[in-house]
Parts: structure tokens; C-alpha cells; sequence
């Protein structure tokens, strides 16, 4: 008894997943037939009582409609509403203010089926393309994040998109294994949602290279990969650390990227750590260089983007110089807090903006 009621169960629950899935598939089919209906219904209302119903209310369910339908459907709403618009209208008598009116509701359909024949070629009807985008953004924030290092330690980064976008084409990727931390920062060509889309792409591949390929291999395989995407005119440049924290050594290597900056606590001073490489993308087989050092007790390596630094009317040289400045006056606060702050102080606003600052604290 108890098992044949399981089953029954079972098979109500298997009725209620279908049933859902159906009215699923309605639902557009119900929105759309929804929407024509108050038209009609604001249609009769203006004929009747047009000091209190104006015609213009038909342009509101219009723009819902391109929220919420898929493209064929709202082709059949426009043309719906435009009907029903210009006899309103023109019922009243044939004036120029009236047929600007039946433009207008054309122009707005127009406009609503534009966006909705994107939206139908990405396979994303209604408000989930905007939704997809926000998760694409989530995505690339959550790789982002840095790993726990041991006692003595201290890394954050920041990044800032250009403008008011929320998609950056600047990205972190980091791993630790065997006491060894490796960071790279990349710097996508482009900005806004294309820059935001690539980034996301390379951020898994590049996440998925480091600590699994040889430290020496990461820049050639990463160069690999951008060049198997066939993408036209587009690259990347990296800056790319191994530091083992064991003994604070460090390999820094670049592929077209500002160098790294190191701070040296014993002596107070800033130290740039160059280390030659292409462009990612652009040669079949590059070869870069590597810069060897060490970090002390109380010495900092900063990692940045040309955002950072690079301004229509200053070169790198001297962007670094300030860039320097700036984070001199945040030595005494052990640099903490210090990514976000240089980001939001130095960083330009014509450019995606980028830091990462890896610090051995004096006192564990």
C-alpha cells in the first residue's frame, strides 16, 4: 500500500513539473494576447470618452510588450496597436498633429521590435538578456577573488570599468599550491560589454591554466589559446607573478603590460620590475623575459593596468611615478585598503583601471 502510494505521488508530482512546463511555453502566448486585449479595450474607452482616455495610452502596453514578448509576437502587437491607433485618431478628423501621432506609435513599435529581433537572434526572450549579462558580470567578479594566504601575508585588488559600465575588460586570476602564489592581470583590448564578454572567456582559460601548467608555460599557453579565437584585431597583455611564500622570491613576466613595482621597505625606495614580452595574440611562438626578486619583511609588489597608469597627456614613465606617489602615503597603514583607494585615486577615468598589491607584512 505505502509503495503504491509512492507511485501516485510520483505521478502527481510528474503532472504538476508538466503542467508548469506547459503554462511556461503560454506564457508569452498569454502576455501577448493579454496586451492586444487592452488595446482593444483602450482603443473603445478613447472613442468614447476621449477627454478622459487619450489615445496615447496605447504606446504603455506597446512597451511592455517589448519587455515580455518574443519578436514574432510583437510584430503582431506593433501592428495591432498602429490599427487600432489610426482609426482612433483619424476618426476624429484627418490633421497633422493626428497622423503624428499614428508616426509616433510606429516609430515606438519600430524601436521595441529592433531590440526584441537582438534579443530573438541571441535565443533570449524578454528580460533575460539583461539577466544573463548581470550573471556573466557576477561570474567574472567571483574568479576575481583572491585566495587566503598564510600569516604574514597581505593581497587585495580592485578594479574599476571605465565610465559608469559594469563590465571591465580588466581581470585577476590567482591560485596557491605548494606555498606558491601566482597572480596574473589581464588587460583585454576594447571596453564595455565586448571587452566584459572576452574577459569572461579568457578568465576561465586562464584561471584553468595557472597552477596546472608549468609557471614558465602560462604566457605561451595563454598566448595559444587567444590565437586559436581568431579574433580580429583584438589582444591582450598580461603581467604574470610566481612569488613562493616560503622564502619571498618572486619570477615576474609581461606580455605587453606595464611592469610591476616594487617597494622596498629597508630603503624606502620604488623599484619598477621590467620584464620584455609581446602582446598575447599577435606572434605565433613569443619568447618573454623574466625578472627575478625577492620580497623582505615589509616590501610590496603592486600589479596594474595601463588604466592606472597611462593618460592622453602623460607617458607610463611618469604615470608610475605617480602611481608610486600615491601609494607612498600608504606605507605607514601597512597597505591595507590600499587597492581600492589607489584605483579610485589614480585611476583614469577615460579607461579601465586595475591593481593588485601583494604585501609581507613586517610582523606576522
Amino acid at each position: 500500500m505505502r509503495k503504491s502510494g509512492g507511485v501516485a505521488l510520483a505521478r502527481r508530482i510528474g503532472r504538476r513539473v508538466e503542467a508548469l512546463g506547459r503554462r511556461a511555453r503560454r506564457s508569452h502566448r498569454v502576455a501577448f494576447v493579454a496586451l492586444m486585449l487592452v488595446q482593444l479595450l483602450i482603443s473603445i474607452a478613447s472613442l468614447i470618452w476621449m477627454t478622459f482616455v487619450p489615445v496615447s495610452f496605447l504606446i504603455v502596453p506597446l512597451v511592455v510588450g517589448g519587455v515580455l514578448l518574443r519578436f514574432g509576437e510583437l510584430v503582431a502587437l506593433t501592428a495591432i496597436t498602429t490599427t487600432f491607433g489610426s482609426y482612433v485618431v483619424l476618426s476624429r478628423g484627418l490633421t497633422m498633429p493626428r497622423i503624428g501621432f499614428v508616426l509616433v506609435i510606429a516609430v515606438v513599435g519600430w524601436i521595441m521590435i529592433t531590440s526584441a529581433k537582438v534579443r530573438s537572434r541571441l535565443g533570449v526572450p524578454g528580460t533575460r538578456g539583461e539577466s544573463m549579462l548581470m550573471e556573466l558580470r557576477d561570474t567574472l567578479t567571483a574568479q576575481g577573488e583572491l585566495p587566503r594566504l598564510p600569516p604574514g601575508w597581505l593581497v587585495e585588488s580592485w578594479i574599476q570599468s571605465a565610465g559608469a559600465s559594469t563590465f571591465s575588460g580588466d581581470f585577476v586570476v590567482s591560485t596557491v599550491h605548494d606555498d606558491l602564489l601566482e597572480v596574473a592581470l589581464v588587460d583585454v583590448s576594447g571596453k564595455g560589454i565586448d571587452a566584459g564578454t572576452r574577459a569572461l572567456l579568457l578568465s576561465g582559460a586562464f584561471g584553468g591554466l595557472l597552477g596546472v601548467v608549468p609557471v614558465e608555460e602560462f604566457l605561451p599557453s595563454a598566448n595559444r589559446y587567444i590565437r586559436r579565437q581568431e579574433w580580429d584585431d583584438d589582444f591582450a597583455t598580461v603581467v604574470h607573478v610566481v612569488l613562493d611564500l616560503a622564502t619571498g622570491e618572486f619570477d615576474v613576466r609581461t606580455a605587453g603590460h606595464p611592469p610591476a613595482i616594487q617597494f622596498d621597505a629597508w630603503s624606502g625606495r620604488w623599484q619598477t620590475r621590467d620584464a620584455d614580452g609581446p602582446l598575447l595574440g599577435l606572434v605565433e611562438s613569443p619568447e618573454f623575459e623574466v625578472n627575478h626578486g625577492q620580497l623582505k619583511l615589509g616590501d610590496a609588489l603592486f600589479l596594474y593596468s595601463d588604466g592606472m597608469v597611462e593618460t592622453p597627456r602623460q607617458d607610463i614613465g611618469r604615470g608610475t611615478d605617480r602611481l608610486a606617489g600615491h601609494a607612498e602615503r600608504l606605507v605607514g597603514h601597512g597597505f591595507k585598503g590600499a587597492a581600492r583607494e589607489l584605483v579610485e585615486t589614480a585611476g583614469g577615468a577615460g579607461d579601465d583601471a586595475a591593481i593588485v598589491i601583494i604585501h609581507r607584512k613586517a610582523h606576522a
